[in-house]
């Protein structure tokens, strides 16, 4: 019983993880990125879908995203969501693709999205300490309801905080990765 506890707090923990991970790829680094504008909602015919499930996104060079949608008479949609989605991008239509081209980040906008970086992170191990709370609460009521032994609930609440710490480390190094980018020029 104490196992499935420890494998359903790793199944959270890495589920808290990977949603911190895919938040840090919508960071605008400076750099080209499909991930910058994939998750727009664009309203096309009544209906918001996904920017990236209406058209292919490629990075042309290291500060120009190209955007070339599937069906032509959507181009005027996904300029308006991209404006509207206040990315910090403006769309350049052609008339066949949108253009994006990624300005350079000053320094203090480095340093506003650093600071979001670090609140995400500390987010996000709020969450997986969240998750541990939850199953040590659940491990000493079954030790106190004599569902198992007190050596077992201790080993197991070791193996859980070993989990956490490996857990928490992670996210620190995704982090200090993401950090390194934005502090490059």
């Amino acid at each position: 019983m104490s196992q499935e506890l420890l494998i359903e707090a790793e199944k959270k923990m890495e589920a808290s993880r990977a949603v911190f991970g895919q938040e840090l790829t919508t960071f605008h680094t400076g750099r080209a990125n499909p991930a910058l504008i994939a998750h727009i909602k664009v309203d096309y015919m009544g209906m918001p879908q996904q920017l990236s499930h209406m058209a292919s996104i490629t990075v042309s060079g290291p500060d120009m995203l190209i955007i070339q949608p599937w069906v032509p008479g959507s181009l005027p949609a996904i300029e308006k969501a991209i404006l509207k989605a206040n990315v910090g991008l403006t769309p350049s239509n052609d008339g066949a693709i949108v253009r994006l081209k990624i300005p350079p980040l000053s320094a203090e906008r480095r340093e506003e999205l650093i600071k979001l970086v670090r609140r995400r992170e500390e987010d996000t191990k709020i969450a997986i300490r969240n998750v541990r709370r939850d199953v040590a609460d659940k491990l000493k009521q079954m030790e106190k309801d004599k569902e198992i032994s007190q050596d077992e609930c201790r080993m197991t609440l070791s193996k859980l905080q070993q989990l956490t710490d490996g857990v928490t480390a992670m996210v620190e190094q995704e982090r200090e990765k993401k950090e390194a980018e934005l502090r490059e020029v």
